[in-house]
């Protein structure tokens, strides 16, 4: 089964690649170091490597058996793009992609160079969202890599913010999620970097994902801002095949080309539910932000 999450923004991981190297100032309190090696502590046989990059084959196909839909996180505890996973082991990843229409993927590198450099030779079916972190203006460039990807939907997790970002080039982006760093150490995000962003989603029509304040116990600063919460989407899930035990139809796969339309500017449409489309600005659907338990991260 996939691993159940409670990152606010996703339903499930798939850690086919566990481990990752720091490469900038957002690494510096990495979450994900934390959880591997407390879980190699804890003689978890996915973390015998502790943090340093594993590929892990036989999870390759693990997707394929998940016949409910549902938005999974591509390597929460890894870098997809990370410099030692070879070329042909990521085509497989997006070939599995490919081939499970009924989930949502989303991607999330700090390494944009090297998607830039793959982009072009790879499959982007519409249900692969592909993002890039940008934590303060000295890897703004970072959103210029992503946009020479003909993904379907483009994002910025602006998480941990550490830092002002005005100005941000979001004119070719689907989607943005803010959040403060969280656990020991934490360094602070302040509530004008956060109003800031928000006003760039306005001006530019971009659905905004506020995560959380974070800060050394998350759970005691929440995840409100200007009293609501802002649970935005840049599409809904997609819908299940109608017959029972029969695949879904394969989505179109974006060709490789930066003369595609851009789709991921969508508008989101007012629910009240979790992981649907998002309500307008003014109003807002609210979501517990529990911390996730260890067993999130093994699969």
């Amino acid at each position: 089964m996939a691993q159940s999450s409670h990152i606010e923004w996703t339903d499930a991981t798939w850690n086919p690649v566990t481990g990752c190297s720091k490469v900038s100032a957002g690494c510096k309190f990495c979450y994900a170091e934390r959880m591997a090696l407390r879980l190699q502590a804890m003689g978890q046989p996915r973390y015998a490597n502790g943090f340093s990059v594993t590929l892990h084959h036989d999870l390759l196909d693990a997707p394929r058996r998940w016949r409910s839909p549902r938005f999974v996180f591509v390597n929460s505890m890894s870098d997809l793009f990370h410099e030692t996973v070879p070329f042909p082991f990521i085509r497989q990843v997006f070939e599995t992609m490919v081939e499970c229409p009924q989930h949502v993927f989303q991607i999330l590198t700090k390494r944009s160079k090297r998607l830039r450099e793959l982009g072009q030779r790879l499959p982007w079916p519409e249900n692969v969202w592909m993002g890039v972190s940008v934590e303060d203006a000295r890897v703004m460039f970072r959103i210029e890599d992503l946009v020479q990807v003909p993904a379907a939907v483009r994002f910025l997790s602006c998480e941990p913010l550490i830092g002002p970002l005005d100005a941000l080039p979001l004119d070719r982006i689907g989607w943005v999620i803010v959040g403060g760093e969280s656990g020991p150490g934490a360094r602070p995000m302040r509530r004008e970097w956060v109003l800031s962003l928000l006003g760039q989603c306005r001006e530019h029509n971009i659905p905004f994902f506020f995560k959380q304040w974070g800060g050394t116990w998350k759970k005691r600063t929440g995840r409100t801002l200007n009293g609501r919460t802002y649970d935005q989407l840049p599409r809904p899930r997609p819908p299940l095949s109608p017959q029972p035990n029969v695949r879904a139809k394969a989505p179109r796969t974006t060709p490789n080309t930066l003369d595609h339309p851009p789709v991921s500017r969508v508008t989101a449409l007012a629910t009240q539910a979790p992981r649907q489309v998002a309500p307008p600005l003014s109003t807002g659907a609210r979501r517990g932000g529990a911390a996730a338990p260890a067993e999130e991260y093994v699969l």
